[in-house]
């Protein structure tokens, strides 16, 4: 289970609105749940939130994802292009995306400067395409 089953975790801030937050983060879990080599749960709290690492505020809904290498690209890149699918539904929607310690902002409405940012965020979290098949000792 090296690469199977890591998990990322979402929070789509809503400056303070609870109820938007809410009903933005199941909205995401819905379409994540649609997406072939993606795993997602909800959280509350700091249930979803390792000691040591920065969470989400009291009383916010974390999605967790665990992505799969089961598909042909990467296991990030699927689950960065359903985000980035779900934001461009509205410009305004936003979704914080951490990983070992990594943090990112996907938006709505990315410009250049942002899709340079999630590709050097993909490049931390090492995940990047690799023709090799990992071997796990088995």
């Amino acid at each position: 289970m090296r690469d199977r089953g890591r998990r990322w975790q979402l929070v789509v801030p809503t400056g303070g609105d609870a109820l938007r937050q809410e009903r933005l983060t199941r909205d995401l879990y819905a379409a994540l749940q649609e997406s072939e080599g993606v795993v997602a749960g909800l959280a509350q709290d700091d249930a979803a939130v390792q000691p040591g690492h920065k969470g989400a505020g009291v009383g916010d809904l974390v999605l967790w994802a665990a992505t799969a290498t089961a598909v042909a690209r990467p296991a990030s890149q699927v689950l960065i292009t359903a985000i980035k699918e779900w934001c461009a539904k509205d410009r305004h929607r936003k979704v914080e995306v951490t990983y070992d310690g990594h943090t990112v902002a996907i938006t709505g409405r990315p410009d250049a400067a942002q899709e340079r940012v999630v590709r050097e965020f993909l490049d931390k979290v090492g995940d990047a395409p690799s023709s090799a098949p990992e071997d796990d000792g088995e």
